[in-house]
């Protein structure tokens, strides 16, 4: 099949059979990471809790996370899945350690990952969960007093969101 063959099926193939069940306006997707940076960056610690606001894009799929306030705001009532990913690392043996954050719904705590061992150097956790959420709704990774993120091209701390099926 030559390519322009190929690329009219796909399109007759998405309008026919997609299109009907809602799927093509209901695409959402992101994952962000805290920055790109060659070295090593440390967020935090900060006098106030403060939102994190995730720099570098994997993906932005339906445009919801923004850039510049680090918050996701729901384009469809739906059901979500959102990952949540900290890392932190005290930099020397023997600094206060405190890898923690929390996910937020319209400014309430859902989750909130956390590792405060103090046994090694760094640490890291993660959460993975489903929620229904509303149309606006505004999910974002706040970073509590006394924790703190650090991150580099590795991509340590990561935050993700995508709809699972729309419910509206």
């Amino acid at each position: 099949m030559c390519m322009e063959n190929n690329d009219l099926f796909i399109h007759s193939f998405t309008k026919a059979y997609l299109s009907p069940f809602g799927y093509s306006g209901s695409r959402s997707a992101f994952s962000v990471a805290l920055n790109n940076d060659n070295h090593l960056n440390c967020y935090g610690t900060f006098r106030d809790d403060k939102l994190v606001i995730y720099k570098h894009v994997f993906i932005n799929l339906g445009g919801g996370y923004n850039v510049e306030t680090g918050v996701f705001t729901v384009p469809r009532s739906g059901v979500y899945s959102l990952a949540l990913t900290v890392y932190s690392d005290a930099g020397s043996p023997g600094n206060t350690l405190a890898a923690c954050a929390s996910l937020q719904v319209n400014d309430m705590v859902v989750a909130g990952p956390t590792d405060h061992n103090m046994q090694d150097q760094e640490d890291s956790a993660t959460i993975v969960m489903a929620l229904h959420l509303m149309a606006g709704d505004q999910v974002a990774v706040n970073l509590p007093v006394g924790c703190f993120l650090c991150d580099n091209k590795s991509h340590y701390n990561t935050f993700s969101g995508f709809l699972l099926y729309a419910t509206d």
